[in-house]
């Protein structure tokens, strides 16, 4: 299943990517589940991110690798999370961060997601909720990189 959405910033591609550290990262978490960061490497390829999710029952892990990242040659600066250790009912994830140029120094983040369980159904079941962990951070997204 993909999730895309799109969030227009005020600040150029190149200044957005290196806006992308642990604070924000611990500032885009949503209120549900609770997010502790374990391990922020950075956002190049090799880096790893580690956190524990706090689902009130029980603590999950989540463990991504960076598998690529750069610039394409119109501009846009992104990087990739795929997940390597993920909690239950996820079986796949790879997260595409893209920042486009946009008008007058302008940038459009892209989050580019897809994921999957084991059924279909469930991936559809997730979806509203992949969606709105994701539109969550469209006004952190703004408020960081005004």
């Amino acid at each position: 299943m993909q999730v895309i959405l799109r969030t227009a910033v005020a600040q150029p591609p190149a200044q957005v990517m290196a806006g992308f550290t642990r604070a924000l990262f611990e500032a885009l978490a949503p209120p549900f589940p609770r997010l502790r960061v374990l391990r922020f490497d950075g956002c190049r390829t090799g880096d790893h991110v580690d956190i524990e999710l706090n689902t009130l029952v029980k603590r999950l892990r989540w463990t991504s690798l960076i598998v690529d990242d750069g610039q394409l040659p119109d501009g846009t600066q992104f990087f990739v999370d795929e997940g390597q250790l993920l909690p239950p009912p996820l079986r796949y994830w790879r997260h595409r961060h893209l920042i486009e140029p946009g008008p007058n120094g302008t940038s459009i983040i892209v989050d580019n997601l897809e994921y999957r369980t084991a059924s279909p159904l469930l991936d559809a079941l997730l979806y509203p909720a992949m969606w709105a962990q994701f539109a969550w951070r469209k006004p952190i997204y703004r408020h960081w990189f005004q």
